[in-house]
C-alpha cells in the first residue's frame, strides 16, 4: 500500500482515500506522553495574568501547540518538572519520547520537539504539590 503526504495540513493518502488526523489528536497524544517521563510534574495550560495554569491528569492538549505542514509537525511543550529532577535531562527526555510517540503513532515527521519548562514543582509535606513560576 503507497501512502503519500497531502501537503496542505499532514493528511496521509493513500489508495483507498485519505487519512486525517486533526492537530488535537496529535497535541492529545505529546501531552499524555510528556506526562508518562518521570520528573515531569504537570503540563502548563500557558500564563496568563502571571498565574500558572497547570494541568494535572486532565486534558494534556493544552500544555501543548503544535504546527502540522507537509506531513511535519513542530510541537511546543509547556510543563513544570518535579524540583528534585535535573531539567536538561528531563526536557531531552521529553523530547525523544514524544518524537518517537508521534511518528510511530500519527506517520508524521517531529522536524520539532520545543520543550518550555515553565516551573518548578516542590511537594510539600502533606502531598500536594506547590509550583513556583518563573515570573
Amino acid at each position: 500500500m503507497e501512502e503519500k503526504a497531502n501537503s496542505k495540513k499532514g493528511n496521509i493518502v493513500t489508495e483507498n482515500g485519505s487519512i486525517v488526523i486533526a492537530d488535537e489528536v496529535v497535541k492529545n497524544i505529546a501531552g499524555l506522553t510528556a506526562m508518562e517521563v518521570e520528573g515531569v510534574a504537570a503540563m502548563s495550560g500557558g500564563i496568563g495574568s502571571g498565574i500558572l495554569e497547570l494541568i494535572r491528569k486532565k486534558d494534556f492538549s493544552k500544555g501543548v501547540k503544535v504546527e502540522v505542514a507537509d506531513n511535519e509537525a513542530v510541537l511546543d511543550i509547556y510543563l513544570a518538572v518535579d524540583y528534585k529532577y535535573a531539567i536538561p535531562a528531563v526536557a531531552t527526555e521529553v523530547q525523544s519520547k514524544v518524537k518517537l510517540a508521534i511518528e510511530a503513532k500519527t506517520g508524521l515527521i517531529a522536524k520539532e520537539v520545543n520543550v518550555h519548562v515553565v516551573a518548578v514543582s516542590i511537594e510539600k509535606p502533606e502531598g500536594t504539590p506547590e509550583t513556583v513560576e518563573n515570573a
